[in-house]
């Protein structure tokens, strides 16, 4: 019996407007991380900055290659 991914990798992490969305390779988004450009807007809103957002998303983004070397 052959088990299929649901959320086939590889993943990315793209730009999006107000953030991130990282996507599996059939174009399903994974997950949205918010950002605001803007530091100052950012610490006032109480929300990630754009290189924090960025970085959040690339790390997820990467899950299923870090999955596969451990098991």
């Amino acid at each position: 019996m052959t088990t299929r991914r649901r959320l086939p990798a590889p993943w990315r992490a793209e730009k999006m407007p107000g953030g991130y969305v990282v996507s599996d390779s059939n174009d399903h988004a994974i997950a949205y991380i918010y950002c605001r450009v803007d530091e100052a807007e950012a610490m006032q809103a109480k929300v990630l900055t754009e290189d924090e957002a960025r970085r959040i998303a690339a790390n997820i983004a990467k899950l299923p290659e870090i999955l596969k070397r451990q098991g």
